[in-house]
């Protein structure tokens, strides 16, 4: 089995010069206040957007007894449970420390009667569905950042666009 070991560089080694500067910066996610979303009964914190493919993450929060429409990833997306718990079938709970990946193309509806609270990847935008399978709307990188501006909750994106 080949190993890799990563050897400590002294300040003045040349690899110095290939750092990528400035350094991202932490978001402070507890000082972005929750939004509505795109669904009654949701928040959202957004918290980057990637432009180059329309997908975004963000923090997700659903409020108990909030029902979500049927929606069809057009990328992909992995969930990550920090609070509450969701599912699509109940014989399998996602619940605080539990992750699912959900390929692009799915289309389901998703359940959490109690609430919960999702860190959320988007690889893509969503489409939420009418009644007869009609897109009635899409979410994606350019609509996430208008809402984030209309919202106020938009100034620490711009630390990310380096």
């Amino acid at each position: 089995m080949n190993e890799m070991t990563l050897n400590i560089t002294g300040d003045e080694a040349p690899v110095n010069a290939m750092l990528t500067l400035p350094y991202p910066t932490f978001t402070r996610t507890d000082k972005i206040d929750w939004k509505p979303w795109v669904m009654e009964g949701v928040h959202y914190k957004l918290l980057s957007l990637d432009d180059k493919n329309n997908g975004f993450t963000c923090l997700l929060k659903v409020e108990p007894g909030t029902v979500a429409p049927v929606h069809h990833h057009l990328g992909a997306i992995e969930v990550y449970v920090l609070e509450g718990e969701i599912y699509y079938e109940e014989a399998d709970k996602g619940g605080p420390g539990d992750y699912i990946y959900e390929p692009a193309g799915d289309i389901h509806r998703p359940v959490s009667p109690a609430g919960c609270v999702l860190f959320c990847v988007f690889y893509g935008p969503i489409a939420g569905l009418d009644d007869d399978g009609n897109i009635a709307g899409i979410v994606d990188a350019k609509l996430m950042r208008a809402m984030a501006n209309e919202h106020g909750v938009a100034a620490h994106l711009d630390a990310h666009d380096h």
